[in-house]
């Protein structure tokens, strides 16, 4: 028997590595935001960047919420486990609420 504990497997897992390309991307783009503002970069060009930065999280956002239906949601409803069904639910009502006021 092992004793090191199982990660759980959340419907992203399979696209970790791309995902975290992603997010290094978008770091980078962070930086560049950052370089702009210490360079004294015209207002439009930073806000043109900052714009790009929040389509790029957007998208991966996006991106995590369909992996998180299509797996966790989807599982929970198949289980025939009706509160596990009714809290992934509710998890996924309260992350759309929150996705929706960040917009």
């Amino acid at each position: 028997m092992s004793d090191v504990a199982e990660r759980p497997v959340y419907g992203y897992t399979k696209d970790k590595d791309a995902l975290i390309k992603r997010l290094h991307r978008i770091e980078g783009q962070v930086r560049g935001v950052e370089k702009m503002v210490e360079d004294d970069r015209y207002c439009i060009d930073i806000l043109t960047q900052i714009a790009a930065v929040n389509t790029a999280l957007e998208s991966l956002a996006i991106k995590i919420l369909d992996e998180h239906v299509r797996h966790c949601v989807a599982g929970a409803l198949t289980s025939g486990d009706e509160e596990d069904a009714l809290a992934k639910t509710e998890e996924l009502l309260a992350a759309v609420q929150r996705f929706a006021r960040t917009r």
